[in-house]
């Protein structure tokens, strides 16, 4: 099966490549045709890919920028007059305040009458904080690894961290003055609510007038995907726990006629007090692989579009009815992997696991099902 795997690692490689950060934006700015001069705030898990697209349009335009992304997310590139912070994800800690301020202080720097183009990507809701009064960073930690745990979803993270914060919510508007606002999204979240994005740094916004658009989701991935490939785009979004979500895609799969079909997904997963080396994307493959029959003739990639997979470095895997074999042979038990949320470890032996490192993207995840008889 190892050319039935590749084939699926290309078809998951063109999705990356048509949601890729730089190229969505300097499209969604060349579309406008107005090459003005400005300020570039970029953050989020795709800050560093969205930025180069602002830079690459602009030119000599740029004035300035500052960069907020995931640690091991920036470029060794160096601009001239951009600040670029790396700060944590999925739990905040102190460097995600220094962003905060760092945030604060730039804004305040600005000419009043700047022209200040925002890059707003998944992982903003982490990566920056400035907290409300009653809070500190301790609780906010605590908060945040109790809803992770316990498979909360992102639009319930989301709402907590605006309750919180004192730039969520639409409340970065405060700073920001009477100076010329715009703001490329890419979405991470179901729906593609701006005011979910990064927990709503912008949304809701106070201008009518303010000039939005979200350049990158995962219907845009999905709708390459079928452009450049024979695909079943199923059109139900899959939420929920990832061992029901597992199932769900395997018995699909099964009753189904041979050929490939794509789902959009953002599942969720209950920890237990120590979990090990795992994310959903993996727990869910692993739960695939359990379900598949000897007599099944189907793979199943199962990938986050950001590169990562919970705090692992893997984004996800691809599995086949030989999986499970394979990682016994390693005296790993996949029973306890899932139940210890160690689902990465066995996938690992069992030489599943795919690795991208940062894609420059952020659009949720992608399952691909390819049944071949």
């Amino acid at each position: 099966m190892t050319d039935h795997r590749t084939y699926l690692l290309e078809i998951y490689a063109t999705g990356l490549a048509a949601v890729n950060g730089e190229q969505a934006v300097y499209r969604a700015l060349l579309a406008r045709g107005k090459r003005e001069s400005g300020h570039v705030v970029a953050i989020g898990k795709a800050a560093d890919a969205m930025f180069s697209g602002a830079a690459r349009y602009l030119k000599g335009n740029l004035q300035s920028g500052l960069l907020i992304t995931k640690h091991g997310h920036a470029s060794s590139l160096v601009r001239d007059n951009v600040q670029v912070i790396e700060s944590a994800h999925p739990i905040p800690d102190e460097s995600s305040l220094q962003a905060g301020e760092a945030l604060m202080a730039y804004l305040q720097n600005l000419p009043e009458d700047a022209s200040v183009l925002f890059l707003i990507s998944g992982g903003a809701s982490s990566l920056v904080e400035v907290l409300d009064e009653g809070w500190n960073l301790p609780r906010l930690q605590q908060a945040t690894h109790d809803m992770l745990a316990n498979g909360a979803v992102i639009s319930e993270i989301n709402a907590m961290r605006r309750t919180l914060s004192l730039i969520k919510g639409g409340k970065l508007w405060q700073y920001l003055g009477k100076r010329s606002v715009r703001c490329l999204l890419m979405s991470d979240v179901p729906g593609d609510d701006p005011a979910v994005i990064g927990s709503g740094l912008l949304f809701p916004a106070p201008n009518p007038d303010f000039d939005w658009e979200i350049v990158a989701s995962n219907q845009q991935m999905l709708t390459a995907i079928a452009t450049d490939y024979p695909v079943h785009i199923m059109p139900d979004f899959l939420e929920g726990d990832a061992e029901v979500v597992a199932h769900l895609c395997v018995e699909h799969l099964r009753n189904s006629e041979p050929g490939l079909y794509a789902w959009g997904a953002e599942t969720t997963l209950e920890l237990p007090l120590n979990p090990g080396y795992g994310g959903r994307n993996q727990h869910l493959a692993l739960t695939a692989a359990l379900y598949l029959r000897s007599d099944d003739n189907i793979l199943l990639l199962v990938a986050g579009t950001d590169g990562t997979d919970g705090v692992t470095t893997d984004t996800g895997a691809i599995v086949d009815k030989n999986s499970v074999q394979r990682g016994k042979y390693h005296q790993l038990d996949p029973l306890v992997c899932l139940q210890t949320a160690d689902a990465g470890t066995f996938l690992a032996a069992s030489g599943d696991c795919i690795h991208t490192g940062p894609t420059g993207t952020n659009v949720m995840d992608m399952i691909l099902g390819l049944k071949l008889s």
